[in-house]
């Protein structure tokens, strides 16, 4: 598929999707239509294997007789193999393309035919086939979002069929191409809907969406001179994007393990569906859902080559005094405060950081220099374990819901460089949009190739000694500014060329004057004085 293809699919999906827009607010209409789509993904995934199985024996899945005895055995041993190799199962008649031409068959008075029971029931079916296997967890209330029942979809029964009808036949008219193995172009226009949705939907889309352009930003820091990646976590994982944009940009990305942890349980339904279209086996993903720092979900002792997050800014925890025991937070002597949660996820994922993994976190600028308990765990960081590697500082206006300042810090384990910290201001360098900011290619390849070299570029970056400029002359204060000298020298004022040129502007005034002054005269009216 051509780029040009690809955004026309994009733009197919997008138009879909504003069926339902002004009914409901942009991160509910998500739900509906990016589930259908995982629905139809499912759905032509199961067909494909379903008829590589039966392609011996010259069977078409769709042609089995369900409710005959022969029908019945073959959808079992299907069901059999599907369940074990793609998690789930569909019969032939719960296929998306099935319950939408049934659905689009209208009846004598026009009416297309009601369908929304059988939905629901196709849609439940999918998470049962799982019960009981391996994959269950990764399919549990995965479409507890979609209800079908909701008065915003339509005042009466009939109403509600209709706009689901509409929306489920556009869809089933879109070739996803899933026959072309080596296309994940229905994963990028799912990540193109998300962030979409994202740019509609208020404060609310900081929690679970990274620009793809930040997100680039983090995976190519996290796999720099990793030949292979094994596993990437993100605790804050909102719908998944930045641990599959990680997994891009190693150089195996078919064999690495995501994990990942979402409080919130639409989000995490999301990340588990983004998961699966881009075509992650289910064997390969951990997501799991609850408050990260409160109950982590992933084993203490596990570690993780790559970590990255976008945890929300500032956030409220408990900093639960039961907590100063917990193996994450408990040599750093400080809880991070209860109204700022930013350093108990650093610390978090620095515990499940490996020896030769490298961390990348978002965070507010105010981490670099806020006082008490964040100066104390910050001055340790670099004092005591010498961890941080560098700070970056980006454009305002860049995520959505937020325009505050904000940074990625960098962390290793083992440094190349333990004598300095590299300090890159790029909030300079961005592009505008109608609402929003956003780092262009060659700002995101300046970023790289800045810290790949550790390259001292004047007024964009520079390398800071930790034990005389870091330690000794900013007391551990992080703020950029200190350390890039971003500061432009105002153009020198020639005092002698302005004194003539307003010597000059006088004497044309004076002629200008004279001459008003006679044309007054020959019109016999009095001069302005």
């Amino acid at each position: 598929m051509t780029e040009e293809q690809k955004r026309q699919l994009e733009q197919q999906l997008w138009n879909i999707a504003n069926t339902l827009r002004g009914r409901m607010d942009a991160d509910e209409f998500r739900d509906y239509i990016l589930g259908f789509i995982f629905f139809k993904y499912l759905s032509e995934k199961l067909l494909a294997y379903a008829n590589e199985i039966l392609s011996e024996d010259e069977i078409d899945y769709l042609d089995i007789p369900e409710g005959t005895e022969a029908g019945e055995e073959i959808i079992e041993a299907v069901k059999e193999e599907t369940v074990a190799h793609l998690g789930y199962f569909l019969r032939p008649s719960e296929l998306f393309s099935q319950i939408a031409e049934r659905g689009a068959a209208k009846g004598k008075e026009g009416v297309s035919t009601f369908i929304l029971d059988d939905l629901a029931r196709i849609l439940s079916n999918i998470e049962k086939s799982t019960m009981g296997t391996e994959s269950e967890d990764d399919f549990d209330k995965l479409f507890e979002d979609l209800d079908l029942t909701s008065t915003k979809l339509g005042r009466t029964e009939k109403a509600k069929n209709e706009v689901i009808v509409k929306v489920l036949t556009h869809l089933n008219e879109i070739d996803f191409e899933l026959y072309k193995s080596d296309s994940d172009v229905l994963g990028d226009a799912y990540e193109y809907l998300i962030g979409k949705f994202a740019a509609g939907a208020g404060k609310k889309a900081g929690e679970f969406y990274t620009p793809r352009e930040v997100s680039t930003v983090l995976a190519r820091i996290v796999t720099t001179g990793k030949q292979r990646l094994k596993s990437v976590y993100d605790p804050t994982c909102g719908s998944g994007s930045l641990l599959l944009r990680v997994a891009r940009e190693a150089e195996n990305p078919g064999e690495v393990e995501f994990y990942g942890q979402e409080r919130n349980r639409t989000t995490y339904n999301l990340a588990r569906m983004n998961m699966l279209l881009h075509g992650v086996h289910y064997t390969r993903f951990n997501i799991r859902q609850e408050d990260t720092l409160e109950h982590p979900q992933h084993p203490l002792n596990m570690r993780f080559e790559a970590v990255v997050a976008n945890p929300p800014f500032s956030a409220n925890w408990s900093a639960n005094v039961t907590l100063e025991s917990d193996d994450r937070f408990s040599q750093y002597g400080r809880l991070a405060p209860g109204s700022k949660a930013d350093f108990a996820f650093v610390q978090h994922m620095l515990h499940y950081l490996d020896d030769n993994g490298v961390m990348a976190v978002i965070l507010p600028h105010g981490v670099l220099f806020r006082g008490g308990a964040e100066a104390h765990i910050r001055e340790f960081l670099i004092r005591e374990k010498n961890w941080l590697d560098a700070v970056i500082g980006l454009p305002p206006n860049i995520f959505y819901g937020t325009s505050i300042p904000t940074c990625v810090l960098v962390f290793k384990k083992c440094r190349e460089h333990p004598d300095d910290i590299l300090f890159i201001d790029a909030s300079g360098n961005y592009g505008k949009a109608k609402n929003q900011n956003y780092l262009r290619e060659d700002d995101v390849e300046r970023i790289i190739a800045t810290y790949r070299d550790r390259k001292v570029d004047i007024k964009y970056s520079y390398k800071a000694d930790i034990a005389s400029e870091i330690s000794v002359e900013n007391g551990y204060n992080l703020n950029i500014a200190r350390y890039v000298d971003t500061f432009e020298e105002e153009e020198l004022v020639d005092l002698g060329a302005v004194t003539a040129e307003l010597a000059a502007l006088d004497e044309s005034m004076i002629k200008t004057d004279e001459a008003i002054t006679n044309f007054c005269a020959e019109l016999g009216i009095k001069a302005p004085v």
